[in-house]
């Protein structure tokens, strides 16, 4: 590597921020926001000095390791693809292809290479018992996109550039630069938005870090939001706000909303969520009379036990008030490479409930099942038993409830493999860990986060170090074991011309396919002259051919497609390499009705797997509120879950990890400022210093999610040293919305007292 200047993306949030990284002598010398990155415009987050810190790390591990009785050995490379593929074979060939299970992390959806192996590798495994951590995140984002656009990664993104009006429930941007709304420098967008006359509501059972910034903030309590969301809904109809706008047209069986809608009024909604009636009112009149307004909804009100209700009315809400295909509003962006769209014409538009797990009955998503059954899948014996795991930059044991249970279960697996450079708290119950190169030893395009980003651009990183010839990027590891597996189904070999599919196949890696697609996308090829010749053909095949004809989807992706016409052109790998600090593809635009993937092309307002479950959320509406004390997570800005604590200068300062409650519950239960205070649930115990702060919502504690490093054979000294509790020991895993199969992981009561030294610990 040469010293000098580099420019790169972030990849440890959401954000996508350009960073400027200065090397002298093979080592980094200073990290810095990059002014002239289209999108994140010099914005660099606390996060962003990880990078150095992970590349850097001596306990990141850069060989195979083999659990011994005498400890982790190192191997070498073949021999541990071997093993891992002829373990899995074994395994499969004794009990079934579903007696492998796997689990993807949230890492991979930051790597276009690990995303362009992991589906060869998937096919090779041949099992259904997939999870990931979809389940305890974004799936009802995703299964209302589905069912109301056609399309599971088709979200609406606020054009938070543009609004006068952001409402954010449950979301906190500031810590996460946006989530499902890729949105770096929050705070400085807030700022524009607040000096062009705008305003800003945040709604959340905590004064949050994006709060603190809001012109006008509500508490509400856990679990509520659904109430809230739905009397909004009937007070825009009662009250004749209904205006849909540019989807006049396109909405369908909106009167069937209309007529769900019509028990929860404001009052009855609001001794569920702790907001009077005349603040639902009076947030909703000015949501549906501001023009540009974009209401975002997030994790608390996904992972909770109405989440799929919840997400799917801020969507119609959204739609209803005229909101959705307008600037300022909520708009679809129209990224580089249109995944999409190419998905579509896979036809992996998306699907839910096609089957249903063996143990609870818990529907699939996107062929996965939720991760809070898989510790049931490994536990329960019966045909279909989970025997053999495979975890790919992933620590469930933190991030999925009952993490105790799932340790549990990993310990009686006959076989696990983990892809990860660290011993960490899943990872070491593993007997073989395969670890991948760090980030700034490979390429960078983020395929995924694009989609979801405020404003369309388009950004390469290339490699700043040479990770050594006996260092494996992930999708490596992944299609060789891949095709050792599919040689091994084969009984040793595969036909020739097979064999050199893959050898090529592992020989180009994933930069090729990256130039192809960006090549073929909307802001690809530059026909010129030849545009005159082009444009008529694509036009016949969009009026003759059926709507989910390969041929007619090519053609409507096509950069020749007439509709492109005003998109700028000519954009390959060559020309991001010529632009380090990225392309500016513009800002959102109207796109309907061309975006819509649903069969009819229209909005489904009211799907009947929605409509069913108000009945749920109906039967509970004469039930008075809970007064037991709810829990919620929360996430640090210095934080994204578990895999960043390793790094001395983000975890340093005061301990984040603590129990935070309100004065009023703290005073009731006998706690002090110092004390320790001991949170259970079913069992299950940890032991968290007490925060006592105005912050919270009376009846409602949080904990920070991630931490947890306190168990054994950890191999992660900065990490361990700064220990904390997991919220995930607990949370139980039987809590489930039924609705879409996420984890509850906000809005669980807990019991909460003075924690004694003398006192007997409880774990689960």
């Amino acid at each position: 590597m040469e010293n000098g200047t580099h420019y790169r993306t972030c990849h440890l949030c959401e954000a996508m921020c350009g960073v400027v990284i200065e090397t002298n002598d093979g080592r980094i010398t200073s990290i810095k926001g990059d002014d002239n990155d289209p999108l994140s415009r010099g914005h660099i987050c606390p996060k962003a000095v990880a990078l150095q810190d992970l590349h850097e790390d001596p306990e990141r591990l850069r060989r195979p390791v083999r659990k011994t009785e005498s400890g982790w050995q190192e191997m070498d490379w073949d021999e541990a693809l071997d093993l891992v593929a002829e373990k899995l074979h074994q395994t499969r060939q004794e009990f079934g292809r579903n007696s492998v299970g796997v689990y993807l992390g949230n890492p991979n959806v930051h790597n276009h290479g690990a995303l362009v192996a992991v589906t060869p590798l998937m096919r090779a495994i041949g099992s259904q018992n997939r999870f990931s951590a979809t389940s305890n995140d974004q799936l009802p984002h995703m299964l209302t996109s589905l069912e109301m656009f056609g399309h599971q990664i088709l979200f609406p993104i606020p054009d938070i550039d543009h609004t006068d009006l952001f409402i954010c429930i449950g979301g906190n941007p500031m810590a996460s630069n946006g989530s499902l709304m890729t949105v770096p420098d929050f705070r400085g967008r807030v700022k524009e938005l607040k000096g062009r006359g705008g305003k800003m509501i945040v709604i959340d059972p905590r004064r949050t870090e994006t709060a603190k910034l809001a012109d006008e903030f509500h508490f509400i309590r856990p679990g509520s939001d659904a109430f809230l969301l739905m009397a909004m809904v009937h007070t825009l109809f009662a009250e004749d706000l209904v205006d849909l706008g540019a989807a006049e047209h396109l909405a369908k069986d909106v009167d069937l909303l209309r007529l769900a809608a019509m028990p929860f009024t404001p009052e009855a909604a609001s001794s569920h969520t702790g907001i009077s009636a005349e603040d639902i009112r009076h947030l909703t009149r000015e949501f549906a009379n501001t023009p540009k307004a974009a209401l975002y909804t997030r994790m608390g009100t996904s992972t909770q036990v109405f989440g799929g209700l919840a997400t799917w009315l801020a969507s119609c809400l959204n739609i209803l008030a005229g909101k959705l295909d307008r600037p300022g509003g909520m708009l679809f962006t129209q990224p580089a490479i249109d995944l999409v769209v190419l998905g579509a014409l896979a036809g992996q538009n998306g699907h839910f409930g096609n089957r249903y797990s063996r143990v609870k009955g818990l529907p699939e998503f996107g062929g996965e099942y939720p991760a809070s059954t898989m510790a049931d899948e490994i536990l329960t014996p019966g045909e279909g038993q989970i025997r053999a795991f495979v975890t790919a930059a992933g620590n469930p044991v933190l991030s999925s409830p009952n993490g105790r249970r799932l340790e549990e279960a990993f310990e009686q697996l006959d076989f696990m493999v983990s892809v990860d450079y660290y011993i960490n708290e899943t990872t070491r119950h593993a007997d073989v860990i395969l670890p991948p190169t760090a980030a700034l030893e490979r390429s960078h395009y983020d395929l995924i986060f694009s989609i979801f980003a405020v404003r369309n651009s388009a950004k390469y990183s290339e490699p700043l170090f040479d990770p050594g010839p006996d260092a494996r990027h992930d999708w490596q590891i992944m299609l060789g074991l891949a095709h050792r597996l599919e040689r091994l189904k084969k009984g040793g070999s595969l036909p020739l011309r097979a064999e050199l599919g893959w050898r090529a196949f592992q020989q180009i890696g994933p930069d090729p396919i990256l130039d192809m697609l960006l090549r073929s996308g909307p802001y690809g090829m530059n026909a010129g002259p030849l545009r005159g010749l082009a444009e008529p053909a694509i036009d016949l095949i969009l009026d003759l051919l059926p709507g989910r004809h390969p041929l007619r989807g090519l053609a409507k992706l096509s950069p020749l497609n007439r509709h492109w016409n005003d998109l700028p052109k000519g954009l390959s790998l060559s020309v991001l390499k010529d632009n380090p600090n990225g392309v500016d593809l513009g800002p959102l635009k109207p796109s309907l009705p061309d975006r819509l993937f649903t069969r009819d092309g229209k909005i489904h307002m009211a799907p009947r797997r929605f409509l069913q479950d108000v009945e749920r959320l109906f039967e509970q509406l004469g039930q008075g509120a809970s007064d037991e004390l709810l829990l919620i997570g929360r996430r640090h800005v210095r934080s994204n879950n578990s895999w960043m604590h390793n790094s001395r200068r983000l975890v340093k300062g005061k301990d984040r990890c603590t129990l935070m409650i309100s004065p009023k519950d703290a005073s009731r239960l006998g706690l002090q400022a110092g004390d320790s205070a001991e949170i259970s649930s079913e069992g299950r115990t940890i032991v968290l210093p007490a925060e006592i702060t105005e912050d919270l919502m009376p009846g409602v504690v949080s904990i920070p999610h991630g931490w947890g490093h306190n168990r054994d054979g950890i191999q992660q000294s900065i990490a361990s040293a700064h220990a904390g509790e997991s919220i995930n020991d607990v949370l139980s895993d039987d809590q489930i919305d039924p609705l879409a199969g996420t984890s509850v992981l906000n809005g669980q009561a807990v019991s909460v007292k003075v924690w004694r030294p003398d006192r007997k610990r409880k774990r689960a």
